[in-house]
């Protein structure tokens, strides 16, 4: 590992090495200033020339189909389910509050929600059809000028009524009117505005103990734990958040929530699989629980996700290839590829673990799996992700042919394989008409996501999750890969392929909280350390055009730079603005976007698009993405592209690039942890420079900082209905 101090022809032998300690902000979870906080990445339809169905609009047609899935799963709940231990305390408090609304008390819809007992073997679900073209609902302009009004009464911007017409949907102005609150359905409001929204129309009547006020809080709440990544929050947390906020009585709001249809309520064993306590005389032991509170959607796409993927494992794999050929598959292979091939052919639900390298098992098994008749997918979480595993594909050599419908190797994004775009499509029955499918990239798996896919899959399909369990988690919530690896229901398979040369030996210590200092002849490390904000721009600018291009022969545009946040004076926005002016400068006529651009697409919530802008005209944005034209309407442009010469790390996930820039300015330091580091070094391939100017934080975040935990029910909702793997 090299230092270089002014240039970069000079290079010696210092890093930073020790260990010591401190607390991280976690990447996943919006801040104020912080990487994917709340500016606008993420929601935007993408439109594609012609007539045919875009990708984003055949997702979102997909996604519609889920929840109509979901809603179709609510209306067959009768009630509360009944939990095999007695509830006390605030469980048994919110129980009554629902039973009051049952037997006509208080008149309002009753949601209350605990896990039913698990059937053994699962049922096959109803799958989602493919989608057809949809095009989005459009909000009436009635609708949204009675909204702007109510917003103008109450001193809110009028901007904010397209999005709070869309959020409250049908007679959004009178809801609007009657509980003022509901403003914090729009993305960005804090409860600060919403109450100061609420006193301008309500007067001495909005107070803090206004039941409409505790009641939105709650959602608001547990819609920000989502977007941290957590399906549900713990009941005490979530009610010491309402007390912070100045919810005189947190509990009565997380009833009336919940009486409302607004969340669910949720008791967990904390062992699922311990016996059932027996009864000591007239009083009954109380199982150990923990009271969880959860909104709907995720709530429900978790139990669909556990059903699933139990219902995979439960079923038989389809024997297309006989268990001689299977057998004799792996005796060719090697170490860990041929325990892959071992446990794919007799299980449905297979985990793999590993880094770069281990990515040539899951290759070796597509092989082994077209060689056998069957009709096997890899699907990545990036086009560049799915370009990477085609060229290895094709190098693998011919084992794996191209589809001869589409001419193109069996690789799709998960994206495209859900949406329709890409892929083989579905069978009569909805399902996806495949035999193998091999995710990688499976850590970035959020839980609507992952519950999509499993429902897709037909019975005796065999799914292999693949990834790399280091790296950051989703940007949505859940945390499905590790849920799963902990569970330990399937087979898991760790790869024994270590990743080469220098920074894999960097990257690989750095996994076991190691910041280790390498050996790097070739210049494949080096380490730049700057004293502020201003040099650390300044250098990040001359390595990317100057330095990394003439001493390693890498092209500016095969450069990425990373860095821990947007915000900040060497966040994306600032780096991306000084890189623009030296590598491609020019006025930026089209919302800041002049030809020729490095960008960022974000087509949905968590999914980054590496592209170029190619040009502008009256129908938008025109990009190419992966060899992909993309026209972007310029009303959704300041939403959904940035400039992309500067990434975050969750930005970056699921692709590599032959250089990496990552910039740590002496701010970032509260915002590293080890996955993030892990996360941001990996990208690399042939070189890494680190514009260090965090001192001890970044040893310290490596041995210290493990990822923020997050709160889920996967692993319980298996356990109740699956074994633990041997």
């Amino acid at each position: 590992m090299s230092t270089e101090p002014e240039t970069t022809g000079q290079t010696g032998p210092q890093t930073p090495d020790g260990a010591t300690e401190d607390g991280v902000v976690e990447e996943g979870a919006p801040e104020a200033g912080t990487e994917d906080g709340g500016d606008g990445e993420g929601t935007a339809a993408e439109e594609g020339s012609g007539t045919q169905l875009s990708e984003a609009e055949a997702e979102l047609a997909a996604q519609r189909l889920e929840r109509e899935r979901i809603e179709r799963r609510k209306a067959e709940r009768k009630g509360p389910v009944e939990a095999g231990a007695k509830l006390s305390g605030k469980a048994a408090d919110l129980l009554a509050a629902v039973r009051a609304v049952e037997s006509g008390q208080k008149p309002a819809a009753a949601v209350f929600d605990e896990p039913a007992p698990r059937r053994p073997a699962p049922e096959a679900v109803r799958r989602p059809q493919a989608p057809q073209p949809v095009a989005p609902a459009a909000v009436a302009a009635e609708s949204v000028d009675e909204v702007r009004r109510v917003l103008a009464d109450g001193g809110a911007p009028d901007s904010l009524a397209p999005q709070a017409a869309a959020a409250l949907g049908e007679g959004a102005g009178e809801q609007l009117r009657e509980d003022p609150w509901q403003l914090l359905r729009v993305g960005g409001v804090r409860p600060e505005q919403a109450d100061g929204f609420a006193r301008a129309l309500l007067g001495a009547e909005a107070g803090p103990d206004d039941e409409r006020r505790g009641r939105a809080l709650t959602g608001w709440l547990l819609e920000q734990a989502a977007l941290a990544g957590h399906t549900a929050l713990e009941m005490q947390a979530l009610t010491a958040a309402l007390a912070q906020r100045g919810v005189p009585d947190p509990d009565a709001a997380v009833q009336d929530a919940v009486a409302e249809g607004e969340a669910l309520v949720f008791q967990d064993a904390l062992d699922p699989r311990a016996p059932e306590p027996e009864e000591d005389g007239e009083e009954a032991a109380e199982r150990p629980v923990r009271i969880l509170v959860g909104l709907e959607r995720y709530a429900l796409a978790e139990e669909s996700l556990a059903d699933g993927l139990a219902r995979l494992i439960n079923s038989v794999p389809k024997e297309d290839g006989s268990a001689r050929e299977w057998e004799r598959a792996a005796e060719a292979a090697k170490g860990s590829t041929a325990e892959l091939i071992r446990a794919t052919a007799g299980n449905g639900l297979v985990l793999h673990t590993g880094g770069e390298a281990s990515l040539a098992e899951p290759a070796a098994l597509l092989g082994t799996a077209h060689a056998l008749g069957l009709r096997a997918w890899a699907a990545t979480h990036t086009p560049l992700g799915r370009e990477r595993f085609a060229r290895l594909l094709s190098g693998a050599g011919g084992s794996v042919p191209a589809d001869p419908e589409a001419t193109a190797l069996p690789v799709v994004t998960v994206a495209g394989l859900l949406s329709g775009v890409e892929g083989p499509g579905r069978d009569a029955d909805g399902a996806l008409d495949l035999d193998v499918l091999v995710v990688l990239d499976a850590p970035q798996l959020d839980v609507e996501t992952a519950a999509l896919l499993a429902e897709s899959l037909p019975d005796g399909a065999r799914l292999v999750l693949s990834g790399d369990p280091a790296v950051l988690w989703s940007a949505g919530p859940g945390r499905v890969f590790a849920d799963l690896l902990a569970a330990r229901v399937c087979p898991q398979i760790a790869s024994r392929l270590p990743d080469p040369g220098p920074l894999g030996e960097l990257v690989s210590g750095i996994g076991v909280g190691e910041l280790n200092q390498v050996e790097a002849p070739g210049k494949e490390v080096v380490i730049v350390p700057v004293r502020d904000a201003g040099e650390a721009v300044h250098r990040t600018v001359q390595l990317v055009a100057d330095s990394v291009p003439r001493a390693l022969g890498v092209p500016a545009e095969q450069t990425q730079v990373i860095t821990p946040g947007h915000g900040g004076a060497v966040g994306t926005r600032a780096l991306n603005a000084a890189l623009k002016e030296r590598l491609n400068p020019g006025p930026g006529r089209f919302g800041g976007f002049d030809p020729g651009d490095r960008v960022a697409y974000s087509p949905a919530t968590g999914r980054t698009v590496p592209g170029q802008v190619v040009k502008a005209d009256a129908d938008g944005l025109h990009l190419s993405c992966a060899g992909v034209l993309v026209v972007v309407p310029k009303e959704r442009v300041e939403q959904c592209v940035r400039h992309g010469w500067a990434l975050t790390a969750h930005q970056a996930v699921g692709s590599r690039w032959p250089a990496v820039v990552v910039v740590l300015p002496g701010d970032a330091a509260q915002a590293l942890n080890r996955p993030w580091v892990y996360t941001a070094f990996s990208r690399a391939d042939r070189h890494l420079s680190v514009v260090h100017g965090v001192d001890q934080a970044l040893p310290k975040a490596v041995s210290e900082i493990p990822a923020k935990p997050r709160t889920t029910r996967l692993s319980v909702l298996l356990a109740t209905q699956l074994p633990t793997a041997a």
